[in-house]
């Protein structure tokens, strides 16, 4: 019987070099699998150059309106920031791709599932975990398995002729609808700042003298309009990348902890998922009680760890989700966002379901508020901490 091999193909440096490590090492038939999440890639010479690699046959998916609905609008409800800092793209493309690899190795019947992941990074985890939940198949990973480093790769590409194109010779690049991760060449250095020519959806220079505004409209926690207009989830997100970039927002740079134990700089570019959640989250404070924002963020933090960590799939996760998806019943309203010269911060927001009071907040003569109610108030709740502090001072006083 002839072993088949299946693999998740982005036509870049790691999966095109996977190609001729299952053909010649294997001595595999391979299919391709390339899933559009919004990467912006040409599919078509995407599945030439697979063709040309000599695989027997390229299945393209467009998978972008299921990853917005099922992957990003959840991360937009879990305010999901890995360590405060990164939008999850990458982490929550992946286990939709093994998905729709699974699929079409069911379809195919083949004896393997194979990526182009390293042993360094996280995708492995992703991958791994992903795929043997739904499979018994074997997995070949030849980045992880062989050990290689990139110069290594370059060389073999090289040698069976496999084209590079310049960025990726420069850094290493994953890119969606979500955002964009650049890894690797001179910003391995964590004191380098990154060059201009790494960003593609942030303008760096020349950039507007003038503030640019977002107005952001959600229902129950989904983004379903922006600057008046109704809009689908790609589109809005697009449209958001586009603007917000122009501003020079949308930059994160940081030093990130590895599901495997390292410490890595990490850049990305993440225009529309910066506005997003920090709408989104600000939305929350205003429908919200205290206690319902200080324990949500409890659960979003989690939610993110474990959708960065691989764990997608976890019954966990599910369980975060069912609360998730309760509390976003009131987020519904608008949010404006000032951006100007890379900086953005919210200066705006409304919504029916606001738990703000002006007849409660305001320090004019309309005021419903009882000050006087305040001041037995503040002795209760202070009672045991002044209570402590006497006892406090009466022990440092005998010793």
């Amino acid at each position: 019987m002839t072993q088949k091999g299946i693999l998740a193909f982005s036509g870049g440096l790691d999966t095109s070099v996977v190609v001729k490590y299952l053909q010649d090492e294997h001595d595999m038939d391979v299919i391709t699998v390339t899933v559009d999440v919004g990467q912006g890639d040409d599919n078509k010479k995407i599945a030439a150059k697979a063709k040309k690699l000599g695989v027997k046959k390229h299945y393209n998916i467009d998978a972008r309106k299921e990853f917005v609905k099922d992957y990003i609008f959840p991360s937009i409800k879990a305010n999901a920031l890995y360590q405060k800092k990164y939008c999850l793209a990458t982490a929550l493309a992946r286990p939709l791709i093994a998905e729709k690899v699974l699929q079409i190795a069911k379809k195919e019947k083949v004896t393997s599932l194979a990526h182009g992941c390293s042993g360094k990074g996280n995708d492995q985890v992703r991958f791994d975990i992903t795929l043997r939940s739904g499979s018994n198949l074997p997995i070949i990973a030849p980045i992880r398995d062989k050990n290689l480093d990139r110069v290594t790769e370059l060389r073999f590409a090289k040698k069976h002729g496999i084209e590079i194109d310049t960025v990726a010779k420069k850094f290493s690049i994953d890119q969606n609808l979500w955002g964009r991760a650049i890894e690797g060449g001179v910003l391995e250095d964590p004191y380098n700042e990154p060059p201009d020519d790494a960003f593609i959806w942030v303008k760096t220079k020349n950039l507007p003298d003038k503030p640019t505004y977002l107005e952001i409209k959600f229902e129950k926690g989904i983004p379903v309009g922006v600057d008046g207009k109704t809009m689908e989830g790609q589109k809005l997100i697009e449209y958001i990348n586009k603007k917000a970039g122009d501003a020079g927002v949308g930059i994160v740079d940081h030093i990130e902890d590895r599901v495997v134990g390292i410490k890595s700089r990490e850049v990305y570019e993440t225009p529309a998922a910066t506005c997003l959640i920090e709408a989104h989250s600000d939305l929350e404070k205003m429908v919200h009680t205290k206690h319902e924002n200080k324990f949500k963020s409890i659960i979003d933090d989690e939610w993110a760890y474990l959708t960065y960590s691989g764990l997608w799939q976890d019954p966990l996760k599910s369980d975060l989700d069912g609360f998730i998806e309760a509390s976003q019943k009131p987020v519904t309203g608008t949010v404006k966002i000032k951006m100007y010269k890379g900086s953005l911060r919210v200066v705006g927001r409304k919504s029916k379901n606001s738990l703000y009071s002006h007849e409660i907040a305001t320090y004019g003569t309309e005021s419903t508020f009882d000050q006087r109610l305040a001041k037995g108030f503040v002795e209760l709740w202070g009672m045991q901490s002044t209570e402590a502090n006497k006892l406090q001072k009466k022990r440092s006083t005998k010793t």
